[in-house]
């Protein structure tokens, strides 16, 4: 149901801001004396802030929609060590702040084997990454096609209400959702699903496509 913007509490992002202030304080204090602890600290910091454009991660879709809409475009590409093809299934939406919308992104694998690749992601203009929440993705997870195999990958997003609440985003009419995707390190995955295939024993495999949990961002 849609509401008008004049109505989202104040509250919320008052305590964004001071959940924000006090995980940076953290921050700050540990990259002092935790050297080794650099590169998950980093990852922590981009989430909180949305630095570079990195997206949040939201536990439940969105029950608030206010009279604001965006176009939210969609882009993606393959590094060139993966031989995949990939590509969003729609050029853009129109939807409303906190309207939960859903997009797909196509993907092939276009070799003679079966191949485990981890997608890399991240909105533009970089100052709407803290507003930009998704539900599911398939980035959130390693993905698993085999030779030939073309597959639909969703993923489920909503723009928080409480972007309304910062001056400094009433210029973005247009947002950009963009994906990577890179060949795994790893492809133990890869050569389950192969095994398996050939009729060697190799644990339980489900049919399809699988996915290998990853760390999110």
């Amino acid at each position: 149901m849609m509401t008008d913007g004049t109505q989202i509490s104040g509250k919320a992002g008052k305590n964004r801001n001071t959940k924000t202030l006090a995980v940076l304080a953290v921050l700050i204090a540990g990259m002092g004396g935790l050297t080794y602890a650099s590169v998950p600290l980093y990852q922590l910091f981009c989430q909180v802030t949305g630095y570079g454009g990195t997206t949040q991660v939201a536990a439940q879709v969105s029950e608030t929609v206010i009279d604001r809409v965006v176009k939210v475009q969609f882009d993606g590409t393959v590094n060139p060590a993966l031989d995949w093809s990939f590509k969003p299934a729609q050029r853009s939406i129109r939807l409303n702040v906190g309207e939960n919308g859903l997009a797909f992104f196509r993907a092939r694998n276009n070799s003679d084997e079966t191949i485990v690749g981890t997608a890399s992601f991240n909105v533009t203009p970089d100052k709407v990454g803290l507003y930009f929440n998704k539900v599911e993705c398939f980035c959130f997870t390693e993905q698993v096609l085999k030779p030939g195999q073309e597959v639909d990958m969703p993923v489920s997003f909503f723009i928080d209400p409480e972007i309304a609440d910062d001056p400094n985003l009433d210029d973005v009419t247009t947002i950009t959702l963009s994906y990577t995707f890179f060949r795994a390190e790893d492809q133990s995955a890869g050569e389950i699903v192969a095994q398996a295939n050939t009729g060697e024993p190799a644990g339980d495999v489900a049919g399809g496509v699988i996915t290998v949990d990853r760390a999110t961002n």
